[in-house]
């Protein structure tokens, strides 16, 4: 491949990765149409009962995980150990992530998921004795301290729905990863094989639910079908597409697009303002990840620069 080529295959790549993290970032808005009472809650009629939290998990993964099933083809398929460890952290991950959606703001569970980075960050410090460096500890005090006003102002001010929520959108967060870290430990095994396995065992495990709780209506079903693919389903396709040019590193900084986007569509969907200490806590854990990966993003932008360059 040409230079030129190779810079332009990298810049499809990004462009790539952001769609996928626009597709993710409508889980607020697919999750509070079903259970908000507002703005197109209130329009379409899908909240009406709202499915259980925990529903919603198992419907959205099985039906990504269906959507995730023609990928295998000759996919190369075992079974080891690390990848029972890797699913349960998916499902809990799940569970959790809806879970803080229904009961809490959409905004804070998405940002406390995205200090996964930052627990990973520590737990190579503590478990696999890492050294630390200076620009990470700047990136875990900043977000640190954007969780601990998140918490604080729903201790003082918020409902215990609210606290909850947070706490599972912390549980989210370290749930998440442990997903990341068992796909570190799993980077020789097929991806595609790896991510059915996450999608279509998180909703086996959830799946007794289905003899316990009430069922979402036929209506609600269509919906959590679209809902599995288009926002699981389809970004997942995408990013690993966009990561045959893109580095992980750069990948991670261009998915913070995410956690800015899913409170903007849900409160165009259904109204929800995330509370003032949610905006300036969540400030302050995506600038602790974009300093954290922002020499990533630079190098690999000049590289793609030098690239064109040497083409021309």
């Amino acid at each position: 491949m040409s230079r030129e080529g190779s810079s332009a295959s990298r810049w499809r790549g990004r462009l790539l990765v952001l769609l996928a993290a626009v597709l993710w970032s409508l889980s607020g808005a697919f999750t509070k149409i079903l259970t908000g009472s507002e703005g197109l809650a209130a329009t379409l009629g899908l909240n009406d009962p709202p499915p259980a939290p925990l529903l919603i998990a198992f419907f959205r993964t099985f039906f990504a995980a269906l959507f995730f099933l023609p990928w295998l083809g000759a996919v190369r398929i075992r079974f080891r150990l690390p990848m029972l460890f890797m699913v349960l952290s998916f499902t809990a991950m799940n569970a959790t992530f809806v879970s803080a959606m229904v009961i809490g703001t959409a905004a804070n569970a998405i940002v406390l998921q995205y200090t996964a980075p930052l627990w990973l960050y520590l737990a190579g410090i503590w478990w696999l004795k890492e050294s630390p460096d200076r620009r990470s500890t700047t990136a875990l005090i900043l977000a640190m301290t954007g969780v601990a006003i998140i918490v604080v102002d729903a201790c003082i001010y918020a409902t215990s729905d609210i606290l909850w929520g947070i706490l599972l959108g912390l549980a989210s967060g370290l749930a998440y990863a442990g997903v990341v870290f068992f796909l570190r430990v799993l980077r020789d095994e097929p991806g595609q094989w790896l991510t059915v396995q996450n999608h279509l065992c998180a909703a086996l495990f959830l799946s007794p639910l289905l003899f316990w709780l009430p069922w979402p209506t036929w209506s609600q079903i269509g919906f959590l079908a679209i809902y599995g693919v288009v926002q699981m389903g389809i970004p997942y396709m995408l990013l690993s597409r966009g990561l045959r040019t893109v580095s992980a590193s750069e990948a991670g900084t261009l998915t913070l697009l995410e956690p800015i986007l899913n409170p903007l569509w849900t409160y165009l969907a259904v109204g929800e303002v995330p509370a003032t200490a949610t905006f300036l806590g969540g400030a302050m854990i995506l600038c602790g990840l974009a300093w954290r990966y922002l020499p990533a993003f630079r190098q690999s932008l000049r590289s793609s620069g030098a690239d064109s360059a040497a083409a021309n």
